[in-house]
Order: structure tokens, then sequence, then C-alpha cells
């Protein structure tokens, strides 16, 4: 098991070894478990079980599901994003286990990357007379961190704009929150029961975790989850790999809590970066995201974070 990210580091030497253990240990679980669940060939009837609970929706046939997730598109060197669409909808999912206020942002060059997609498998030409009739998006993030948050809202690309001018944009992206937590939205989780046992299960791991470590927690969790759970079976047959998976995914939010406080704790913009540095150069942060909290351009932060490793390695 990796070492714990939480602890308190007391220098750069110790900061990077932790993340180099995380990494190595977690390099082979790419996916976050709610993709793993709901966004598999295998699962179908799960997916279209959320799709319709999602969007008040009544399909009964999964075949009519066509996944189009792209692969390889990773975040915090994790798999982001489920895709699919059903008739004219294309459905994007993501989970997050911490609050992020630029998901229209991530969302919008996600779904970009989509339609591209869509276009070049389907011969279409974008430059001809004749509309393309696209698939209508729907973004939605299911949200489960232990940050209280209300049952849903709607984040927006415009607020990322200017105040004074946010009426002058000419793009707008709508994004669905929607709080998964054990307890919350009681009525989305009534029409989706695969939904609700996974909210059940991410409950009882939390609530374990405290008193044994993650595995037993885990093994415990889906030794005591009730035989009428669907999830359950699956979750048997992928123990190892529903460990390895939150494993990483918890130690994203904890990896996340760490940079804020080396950054609170140093109190200067140049501990700030090198943390960055070092999260990028590991790969568990966007290098787009890290320059954006360096307010840095991405050729200046690539530039600054080269110089910054290589003076690391003379000394």
């Amino acid at each position: 098991m990796c070492l714990a990210l939480s602890n308190v580091l007391k220098s750069k030497n110790e900061w990077r070894l932790t993340l180099e253990v995380h990494k190595n240990v977690n390099d082979k679980y790419k996916d976050r478990l709610f993709n793993f669940i709901f966004g598999s060939e295998e699962n179908r009837e799960w997916t279209l079980s959320l799709y319709n609970a999602i969007n008040g929706s009544s399909y009964t046939d999964p075949s009519e599901i066509r996944f189009n997730t792209l692969k390889n598109v990773l975040f915090m060197g994790m798999k982001n994003d489920t895709s699919f669409i059903i008739q004219d909808v294309m459905s994007v999912y993501e989970h997050q286990s911490t609050l992020c206020g630029n998901m229209p942002l991530r969302l919008l060059e996600y779904v970009n990357d989509l339609y591209t997609g869509y276009i070049t498998s389907n011969k279409f030409n974008k430059y001809g007379k004749k509309i393309i009739k696209l698939p209508i998006p729907k973004l939605v993030v299911f949200y489960n961190g232990i940050e209280d948050t209300e049952d849903e809202s709607i984040l927006r690309l415009s607020d990322s704009f200017d105040e004074e001018h946010r009426e002058e944009a000419d793009i707008e992206v709508r994004v669905r929150m929607i709080n998964v937590n054990f307890g919350r939205n009681k009525k989305l989780m009534d029409c989706c029961k695969p939904l609700s046992e996974y909210a059940w299960f991410i409950q009882e791991v939390r609530r374990k975790q405290i008193e044994s470590g993650l595995i037993d927690a885990v093994h415990n969790a889906i030794k005591e989850m009730p035989d009428s759970f669907s999830i359950k079976g699956f979750l048997e047959i992928h123990q190892q790999e529903v460990e390895g998976m939150l494993d990483t995914e918890y130690n994203e939010a904890e990896v996340m809590e760490l940079f804020k406080k080396e950054a609170r704790e140093e109190g200067r913009e140049e501990g700030r970066d090198d943390t960055l540095y070092t999260l990028v150069n590991e790969n568990l942060l966007d290098v787009e995201i890290a320059a954006a909290k360096a307010n840095k351009s991405v050729e200046q932060f690539k530039k600054d974070m080269e110089e910054y490793l290589n003076k690391m390695q003379d000394k």
C-alpha cells in the first residue's frame, strides 16, 4: 500500500518519494469506481437505469447505448468521463470526489473532442453547406466528496468570465452537479437502484476506514453488503480493482489537500509553483490546470518546470 499522503511531509524529498510510491502502486488503476460501474459495456443495464433516472426517460433496451468515451484522456493521472449516445442525446458523465468549479471548461474541451470524433467517424463535412446534425450534449458531474454541497446545482462556464461583461459572451456551457452521497437525492436514488447501492458502499468504506485500512474497509463493506444489491456480485469479482481505484481516488483528494497545505505553510509563490511542477512531472495533475493555478501560460509553465527539475537533479 502506498504511503499516506495525509502525513505531514518535512522536506521536498519526502514529498517526491510519497508521490513516486503512490504513482507506482496505483499506476494500473486508471479509472474511478463510479465509471467502472456505470461506464462498462458489461453493465449497460446500470448505465441505462442511471440515464433514465437523470433524464426522466423510460428506455428499456440497453443495446441502444453506444459508448464513445475517449481513450487515454487523463486528469490527475486517471481516466475521466464516461460518454455514450442514446438516440440523439450524448451524455457525458464525470465523477468527482473533490469540488471543482472548472468542470464546465473541462467538459467543453472534452465535448469538442467527442464531436470531432463523431464527425470523423461519420465522414461528415463540417465545411459544407449542409448543417450537420449533432447529438444533444447532456453534461453531468456526480459528486460524492466529504465537503457538503446542495443536492443539485448548475455550474456555468460564464461564471469564469468577467462579471461586468458576462452577458456579452457568445458561448455558454451548463453542467448539472448532482450530490450522490448516501442519504442525498432520495428521489433519484429510488429511481436508480445501482446508484443507491454505490452510495451505500462508499459510505460504508469511509466509515470502516476510520477503524481499519482501506483494504479491510473495502473487504468488509462488500461482505456486509445485502445480497439483494445488484452490484454486489460485480464488486466481489473485481474486489482488487475496486481497492486500487478507491486508493487512487482517495489519494487524488489528499494530494490536492497536501498541495494547499504546503502552499499555506510556505506562504510564498515559489513554494506553490514547486509543488505544481512536481505534481505535473509525476502525472498527478494536468499541465493546463497547473499553469492556470500558477497564473502562467502553458508554455511559460513548462519552461519554468524544466528549469526547476534540472535544478533539483543537480542537488
